[in-house]
């Protein structure tokens, strides 16, 4: 039997990182924060530090992942835990910049979501979908692997929100 599947979309800033803390530590279980953030600059380095500083004291055993997703999930979703992935669409674009085939990888963990036993997930990912076509290819190709990830999810996931401004909606539940 699998463990629940929950993805949770919004835009930047939308409050969609703090939605899904709440859910992952409502299911229960060991909570697990694999973090696929690669800080390229100073900014960002600042960001993953008041993320890490946020969560400290409340329990979160934090993995660093930003590449090789399927196989920290493989490692982490185990029997007792709660695995909170943040953020799908960050490490899809890690996939694009270090060049690795983004569609195989998309392949490996639909394939292990459709055989996994058990562990729950929360899985969290930007909507990029809602604004205007991007004017050059690569933000092009983003758009679309971000899209093609987040429906496949959305059918296998259990429940689906959409966070705005602070207010998750249920997609499916």
């Amino acid at each position: 039997m699998a463990g629940r599947l929950a993805l949770i979309l919004g835009g930047a800033r939308s409050g969609k990182s703090r939605r899904a803390e709440a859910l992952v530590l409502d299911w229960g279980g060991e909570p697990v924060y694999l973090a696929t953030a690669e800080p390229f600059d100073d900014e960002m380095r600042a960001r993953v530090v008041q993320h890490r500083a946020d969560r400290d004291g409340r329990g979160w055993i934090t993995v660093e992942e930003p590449l090789e997703l399927t196989a920290a999930l493989v490692r982490e979703a185990t029997v007792g835990r709660t695995v909170l992935v943040e953020c799908l669409t960050t490490w899809l674009g890690n996939l694009m910049v270090h060049e690795r085939p983004v569609e195989l990888e998309i392949d490996r963990m639909l394939a292990w979501l459709d055989g996994r036993q058990l562990g729950d997930l929360v899985l969290v990912g930007n909507e990029v979908g809602l604004g205007i076509v991007p004017e050059n290819r690569m933000a092009r190709a983003f758009r679309d692997h971000a899209g093609r990830l987040h429906q496949e999810l959305a059918a296998r996931a259990g429940r689906v929100e959409l966070v705005i401004a602070g207010l998750p909606m249920v997609v499916k539940a």
